[in-house]
């Protein structure tokens, strides 16, 4: 195992496995070398992975960073890539004004733990800018995220990101590939785009109907929805006997139309 050293910043592990990063790298589908794909990496941190990044030819690398100090840290040792390091949080950044050159961006990163579900919800929101993502997150997260239905693990931010985005586990990365060692295991996750334009329903709603399905989700979807859209006038839906877990994307679509036929609020 290659090292380098680094600090830890804003909850962050630094990744000193140099293998690693490298498998994290190839991971992210890219362009051609006449043609190459931007792609965002966010935390840079001390450059791990920006490095391999910076290797392919059929990618323009980016990078965001909060840390002045990581920033001043990529200045000194990829000058090369320094005039696409933006400093500032990444969670602040209005995605299509700032790259509004490029017709995609993908996202890339091994994501501070105490963030990362944050930047899955920003990339939901961009998802029709954003066609793919690699990242490393906790692990736990990590098979939340790409669990079907019916198991424990199945909550909000998977049947979001489901809608949207095919979802790949990737490989689980351990503890001692970091500086500091975390806690807990990692995991590398792949997000990419599917063929979902729009949803079969209001999709502001369905963010609505989901969120509030799993917001008491050791009860029925009955009980639940019922605290967030009123009594449906009496009505009852096949699904009201089940919980949230317990539901597709799909079948969270055709509740939703059910929910804006009998919802007056």
């Amino acid at each position: 195992m290659t090292e380098v050293r680094a600090k830890k910043a804003l909850g962050q592990h630094f990744l000193v496995d140099l293998n690693i990063a490298r498998k994290i790298c190839d991971a992210l589908s890219g362009g051609t070398p006449d043609a190459p794909a931007a792609v965002l990496e966010v935390g840079c941190g001390m450059g791990v992975l920006t490095q391999f990044l910076l290797q392919r030819s059929d990618l323009t690398a980016y990078g965001a960073e909060i840390d002045t100090e990581s920033v001043d840290y990529l200045h000194a040792h990829y000058p090369e890539f320094a005039p696409r390091l933006l400093a500032g949080d990444f969670l602040k950044m209005d995605l299509r004004r700032t790259f509004s050159e490029v017709p995609a961006l993908r996202i890339i990163g091994n994501f501070p733990y105490n963030i990362s579900s944050q930047i899955f919800f920003k990339i939901l929101e961009h998802r029709d800018f954003v066609p793919e993502c690699v990242g490393m997150i906790q692990k736990e997260v990590a098979v939340r995220l790409a669990e079907p239905p019916g198991s424990k693990e199945y909550g909000i931010l998977s049947v979001l990101l489901q809608a949207w985005y095919d979802i790949d586990y990737l490989f689980t990365v351990n503890e001692s590939v970091f500086n500091p060692p975390p806690k807990v295991k990692s995991a590398v996750i792949r997000l990419r785009r599917n063929g979902v334009e729009r949803l079969d329903c209001n999709e502001r709603l369905f963010v609505r109907v989901v969120k509030a399905s799993f917001g008491q989700r050791r009860k029925m979807i009955r009980n639940s929805l019922r605290s967030a859209f009123g009594d449906f006038g009496g009505a009852e839906h096949p699904f009201f006997s089940r919980r949230a877990e317990q539901l597709s994307v799909a079948e969270f679509v055709r509740l939703t139309d059910w929910v804006e036929q009998h919802s007056h609020s």
